[in-house]
């Protein structure tokens, strides 16, 4: 494969003219430029207020994940003092977890947030900001599987394949079987979106008090509503959640999630941060402790003090009399202690601030939202194998990047896409490589990570096996070492990430923005986002509610 055929470090330029040409190739072009203007950085902090101006204002920040460390970034140029507090001691970046098998660090593989779509501008902005280098996470040919009812096929773009192996065996109705999967899957899946116009389509990316009825109705569907109201049949359904197993398991969810990843094209055009993800959060930290940041395009002596309090843990928050915020917290010796500010910003999931002792209670639909928001769990299990069976030119092999998806409990597998351009550096299969054995969602990470380890990774490797098709024993023969997240039982997280029920977006989004506490109280994080779950959503959301600080302070 040619290095010209893979674009790393694109230019914002570059990313636009990739999207637009992506829009293009399914007619949406009129979506281009709303999709830009909404994932886009919030305005610069400075438009707010002058350098200095918060020289005497306290900001505390609970959550040290990339939405508490975006809105730090960005008050400091202000000179406030900011205090962070975050209850992992073990590492940093919250969700963010690059997990490395070697100290040279040359061997990894992200257990949280693996990809940033060229649309995500928030994004990019800050990798843009630390000159981080990326990777494209395209392979011309993945040559993925799919393996559902066990059959075992080469993914192929027309989907001839689920055709011709798959739909004697589901009980579709004659119309269905008539008619191409792809066209079948489009159908189940973008017809909703495609019923809005521009305007209304814009809405997936907005919080606001309303929302246009036909949007707002959809919203309150979930996927298998939408799919029973197309007259889809149950057949089509298992079919689909058979070949798709992230389909199956958000056929609960609202629509509204399935319309977001289409409409900014979240799993086209992907890439990754070299060297790990982690890198992003380690960014914003090395910056905020230096004295003198060679981001911070202003006089070190204007920007303010950050203190970072890693193995501190949040227990409540509360409202002074003299309309101070109130964090109360047990330090790592475990005393109880707690610190006044003048504004607090809040960026815990919701699980963990359900657990706090708020006093006052926030207005009601707030506190409802932190009840009721729905969260999916999530699991993954990543492999050093000492040889890439993957790539081998064998029937289980000749694999290069991508994912396969399966039935199995494993849900789906991630190859490594460091070997998609060899054209500078020498690749062999005989090199070693991280290959995510199973990354799946909601009831299946549940059932999968309630074994004990031992049984939970002799299933991943047989289902990694049945859907390769290698010989008994052979992958695990081959892999040198593990690690498994189950982020349910993640002690800080108890959950992967927010993906509303039916009609949560119209019943909690704009009051989860609103700030508490006459003003003092910000709130962020990506479950308060129009993109939860992807680091856009925190990143947009940080740097958000450091801009609300300001203007409330300027005010």
């Amino acid at each position: 494969m040619s290095a010209n055929n893979i674009l790393n470090n694109p230019t914002d330029e570059q990313r636009n003219e990739t999207l637009y040409k992506s829009l293009e190739r399914y007619g949406r072009t009129d979506d281009y430029k709303n999709i830009v203007e909404l994932l886009s950085p919030p305005p610069d902090i400075l438009e707010f207020a002058e350098p200095k101006s918060m020289n005497n204002i306290s900001i505390g920040i609970i959550g040290g994940g990339l939405s508490g460390l975006s809105a730090a970034y960005e008050l400091r140029k202000l000179g406030a003092g900011i205090t962070i507090f975050d209850a992992e001691a073990s590492r940093i970046g919250g969700r963010v977890y690059t997990y490395y098998f070697d100290n040279s660090k040359h061997y990894y593989g992200e257990l949280g947030p693996m990809r940033i779509p060229v649309s995500h501008a928030t994004t990019w902005h800050y990798i843009n900001l630390f000159n981080l280098n990326t990777q494209s996470l395209t392979s011309l040919l993945p040559n993925n599987f799919i393996y559902a009812d066990h059959i075992r096929m080469r993914r192929d773009r027309s989907g001839r394949n689920i055709e011709e192996f798959l739909y004697h065996k589901y009980d579709l109705t004659p119309e269905e079987r008539n008619t191409p999967w792809n066209e079948l899957h489009s159908y189940a899946t973008d017809t909703m979106l495609y019923s809005l116009t521009p305007h209304e389509r814009s809405e997936i990316l907005k919080i606001q008090p309303s929302y246009s009825e036909k949007y707002a109705e959809i919203t309150k569907l979930s996927n298998r509503q939408v799919f029973k109201a197309l007259k889809l049949s149950e057949g089509f359904v298992n079919l689909l959640t058979a070949v798709d197993p992230f389909e199956g398991a958000t056929l609960n969810i609202s629509h509204n999630k399935t319309m977001s990843g289409t409409y900014s094209q979240d799993f086209i055009n992907v890439y990754r941060i070299s060297n790990g993800m982690v890198n992003l959060p380690l960014s914003f930290i090395n910056s905020l402790l230096s004295v003198n940041p060679k981001e911070a395009d202003l006089n070190p002596d204007l920007l303010g003090n950050v203190t970072i309090k890693p193995g501190y843990i949040v227990e409540g928050i509360s409202q002074s009399s003299d309309n101070y915020v109130n964090i109360h917290y047990i330090d790592p010796m475990g005393e109880q202690l707690s610190e006044s500010f003048d504004f607090v910003i809040c960026a815990l999931p919701y699980p963990i601030l359900r657990e706090l002792e708020l006093n006052p209670y926030f207005s009601n639909q707030k506190m409802q939202a932190i009840r009721e928001l729905n969260y999916m769990d999530a699991q993954k299990t990543i492999c050093l194998f000492n040889k890439r069976f993957w790539e081998e030119d064998t029937p289980y092999g000749r694999v290069n990047g991508g994912i396969s998806s399966t039935d199995l409990v494993i849900q789906s597998i991630v190859y490594p896409t460091d070997h998609a351009d060899c054209t500078n550096i020498h690749c062999s299969i005989q090199d070693p490589g991280v290959l995510t054995a199973s990354y799946n969602i909601e009831l299946d990470s549940t059932r999968l990570s309630n074994q004990n380890p031992h049984r939970r990774f002799e299933l991943i490797v047989g289902d990694v096996e049945k859907v390769h098709g290698t010989p008994p024993g052979y992958i695990n023969t081959l892999i040198d070492s593990s690690k498994t997240v189950h982020w349910n039982n993640e002690q800080w997280f108890r959950g992967a990430f927010a993906a509303g029920s039916p009609g949560q977006k119209v019943n909690f989004a704009y009051s989860m923005l609103l700030p508490e506490y006459n003003g003092k109280l910000f709130f962020a994080g990506d479950q308060i986002s129009t993109k939860s779950g992807w680091m856009q959503g925190a990143l947009q959301t940080g740097k958000w509610a450091a801009n609300q600080v300001a203007m409330h302070v300027k005010q």
